[in-house]
């Protein structure tokens, strides 16, 4: 089930070398644009069977020795303590996160930049934090008319006032907890500070998706556009890399839309620009990489329908908008897809219909076989299709008790009256926990606790929203969970 289409040993090399290479070209200092999640890239890993997570740290290891990393975020993110959906926690507390994670990785993080400060009283706050924790910050101010006044831009009261970052090393990563934080304009500042220091440095970007040297309607670069539906990203061929070399390559609306400016701003800073189109300053090498294009191709089609779940997901909890869904619906027909094609749908849907409308899950295993799991006076949907998911690959009876009912009651009186939950059914967490005391007797147990780890790829579905603990844990153990976008209940308020 389980197929390959991009060699991930190739890509760390190509890229890593690219990198370099891109580094000699300006004279030995680039500022690299790090788009995208630098960890857990598991949108990457879904459409690019064969990319890991990891990848891209993999790569930078490589050039560890040259590499620099600085980290920004922006001031009004800081303000209004933003989230990061996917891990629950804030852009503060993100960084902190990426500083111990890139430290014992043995990448060396140099500073810390916050972005558009104008003595924002919380942001001074987390400027002293940062510095007691004995970490570098620099500041960086808003710019009237950023980025369209180039004349105020490339001036002293533009990135003239910003405070110069101190690097020491060829290539700086500029990297962030997410999206908005400045890492563009904290580029083109050092590019300027660095030029009236008489310091030959450069500019790149380095974004995954869109792939450049995949066609337009390629299901990876939809898939790229269904994943940024709520930016209302577009893919579109490169206008300028056309004119200039006569050879297509794909971009998206905001690079293009934005080129000419950076364009005038590298003629204002350095006299020169040296790109001829938003496609040269990229440095992706991932389409280089591919080497089973109906791999990859099915494997973005089938994310393009998962996006579509999640945005439906995402209106029904009021986080989302029509606009997101109906772009991804337009999306699914320019792929030739539908909801149908995801078969884990279908057979979730049936077994709800076959228990009262009870809530269901089914789960797809490595080797095609369905497995599903219904709401139980004991368990969730979800715990319950993964105890069933663990017995079919374990080749254990389906009447055998993993854990026996003696072991789940108290647990569920610890929830109900000692805790005050309201649902004594356990959660996919409680059940692997007392799936792991029970496998330090029970053989059975055993045996379907080491099958979880075959669980990574798999494709599953509910009937209902599961709660947030059990897709937390559904996506920790790696497998592609989509929902319906309906609660099991009415309640206005759901956990």
């Amino acid at each position: 089930m389980f197929k390959v289409g991009f060699d991930i040993n190739a890509y760390i090399k190509r890229q890593s070398e690219q990198i370099m290479r891109r580094i000699d070209t300006f004279g030995g200092k680039l500022y690299l644009e790090f788009g995208g999640k630098l960890f857990d890239d598991y949108h990457a890993s879904r459409v690019l069977p064969g990319f890991l997570p990891d990848t891209k740290i993999k790569m930078l290891q490589q050039i560890k020795d040259d590499l620099e990393i600085v980290i920004v975020i922006n001031a009004a993110d800081i303000e209004k303590n933003k989230i990061r959906r996917d891990l629950g926690i804030s852009y503060n507390l993100d960084v902190l996160r990426l500083i111990d994670a890139f430290r014992e990785l043995g990448l060396y993080v140099g500073s810390v930049v916050i972005t558009q400060f104008n003595s924002q009283p919380n942001t001074i706050l987390y400027k002293s934090k940062l510095e007691q924790l004995g970490i570098k910050v620099f500041l960086h101010y808003t710019i009237d008319d950023y980025p369209y006044n180039i004349s105020n831009i490339v001036s002293e009261n533009g990135f003239g006032r910003n405070e110069y970052i101190e690097t020491t090393r060829p290539l700086v990563v500029i990297t962030a907890p997410g999206p908005g934080s400045g890492k563009m304009a904290t580029c083109l500042s050092q590019l300027y500070h660095e030029y009236l220091r008489g310091i030959k440095a450069g500019y790149a970007k380095f974004e995954t998706f869109p792939i450049w040297n995949l066609p337009l309607k390629h299901p990876v670069n939809l898939a790229y556009e269904a994943a940024t539906a709520d930016l209302n990203d577009v893919n579109m061929i490169d206008p300028y890399h056309l004119e200039a070399y006569g050879i297509t390559s794909i971009n998206y609306n905001r690079d293009v839309e934005v080129f000419p400016v950076l364009n005038a701003i590298f003629d204002k800073i350095s006299g020169k620009s040296p790109y001829k189109s938003p496609t040269d300053m990229g440095v992706n090498m991932a389409g280089h990489c591919i080497i089973d294009d109906d791999v990859v191709r099915q494997a973005a089609k089938d994310e393009i329908i998962r996006r579509y779940f999640a945005a439906l997901c995402d209106q029904r909890r009021g986080s989302g908008t029509e606009l997101a869904v109906q772009k991804i619906e337009l999306l699914m027909k320019q792929a030739g897809i539908s909801v149908d094609d995801r078969i884990v749908v279908g057979e979730a849907l049936n077994r709800s219909a076959n228990t009262q409308n009870q809530p269901a899950v089914a789960i797809e295993l490595p080797d095609g076989r369905i497995v599903t799991g219904k709401t139980s006076s004991l368990l969730g949907a979800a715990a319950a299709a993964l105890l069933n998911a663990v017995k079919a690959l374990g080749g254990i009876d389906k009447e055998v008790h993993l854990i026996e009912p003696e072991l789940i009651k108290p647990i569920q009186t610890l929830k109900i009256d000692m805790l005050g939950n309201q649902n004594p059914r356990l959660h996919s967490d409680e059940v692997l926990i007392s799936l792991s005391i029970s496998a330090a007797e029970n053989e059975a147990a055993r045996i379907a606790f080491h099958e979880l780890s075959n669980l990574r790829g798999c494709e599953a579905h509910s009937t209902v929203i599961l709660s947030q603990v059990d897709e937390d844990t559904y996506r920790r153990l790696g497998i592609n969970l989509t929902c319906e976008p309906q609660y099991q209940t009415k309640k206005l308020y759901h956990k």
